[in-house]
């Protein structure tokens, strides 16, 4: 595994992170951010396209896109890190979703603990940029056009992953929300952690610092004045049907969003 960024329980920006001479050219506009974050896509589509993006080579350019972050100004507050390293098995992670910004930095948190990866929507892959990318890193791929099917595709391929090692992030909402509604938030990650017989571990988050784009979803503006925040629960046993562990993750991430919109 590539270097471990994140050696505490908790990691916080630090307040004299200089901000890029570009971007502070650019005054304060979001593109100097974006032509740096096409150029570490475009590398990363590169590697993948020549079948070389391996593990390494994905943790580093996913860390290349956080430290991106905060030289725009992006101010990260992650906590619960202890509960990724403490885990030795592999666990599906369950998280509410905002924005780009966790799709593309989480595998600089997570995959130096433990092989990762992600559920994604079809379109993804597909995509020509992206695309490379998203298929060399092994994803379970949903169509979302009909859910049944789509649950047995988790459920199944899964499943084999999880036996083979591999811990996977399960976004359960049908697509980004900057506002969290419980009601659009399906069990399909707890359902895939019973079927296999391994722990689920809830993530919140608040990633509204990189907005969603009218025109490109992927390139919406950026607030400077949105700190970024993500924490890692405690991974817990699924029970019975999985609905009062359902519940509890709906909890957590709940309870984290009203604290962090208190602040």
């Amino acid at each position: 595994m590539n270097e471990n960024y994140f050696p505490h329980d908790q990691y916080d920006t630090p307040a004299d992170t200089p901000r890029a001479l570009g971007d502070r050219m650019l005054l304060g506009s979001r593109w100097w951010f974006y032509l740096n974050f096409l150029r570490i896509v475009f590398r990363s589509r590169s590697y993948a396209i020549k079948g070389i993006y391996n593990d390494n080579l994905w943790i580093g350019t996913s860390f290349d896109v956080f430290k991106t972050i905060e030289r725009v100004g992006g101010r990260f507050h992650l906590r619960g890190i202890d509960n990724l390293r403490n885990i030795r098995e592999p666990v599906v992670f369950i998280s509410n979703h905002m924005s780009t910004l966790e799709t593309v930095v989480l595998p600089c948190i997570i995959a130096p603990f433990k092989p990762l990866t992600f559920v994604v929507k079809e379109a993804l892959v597909n995509a020509k940029v992206f695309g490379p990318i998203m298929r060399s890193r092994n994803p379970i791929v949903v169509g979302r056009a009909d859910p049944r099917r789509d649950l047995q595709v988790v459920l199944t391929q899964g499943t084999k992953l999880l036996e083979a090692g591999y811990s996977i992030m399960i976004f359960p909402q049908s697509t980004r929300y900057v506002h969290f509604i419980p009601q659009k938030f399906n069990s399909l990650g707890v359902k895939l952690a019973l079927r296999a017989g391994v722990r689920a571990l809830p993530v919140a988050i608040k990633t509204d610092f990189w907005g969603n784009g009218k025109r490109v979803k992927d390139l919406g503006p950026i607030d400077r004045k949105k700190p970024i925040h993500m924490v890692f629960g405690k991974p817990m046993t699924i029970t019975g049907n999985g609905s009062e562990e359902h519940k509890k993750i709906i909890n957590f991430i709940q309870t984290n969003l009203n604290k962090w919109s208190k602040e």
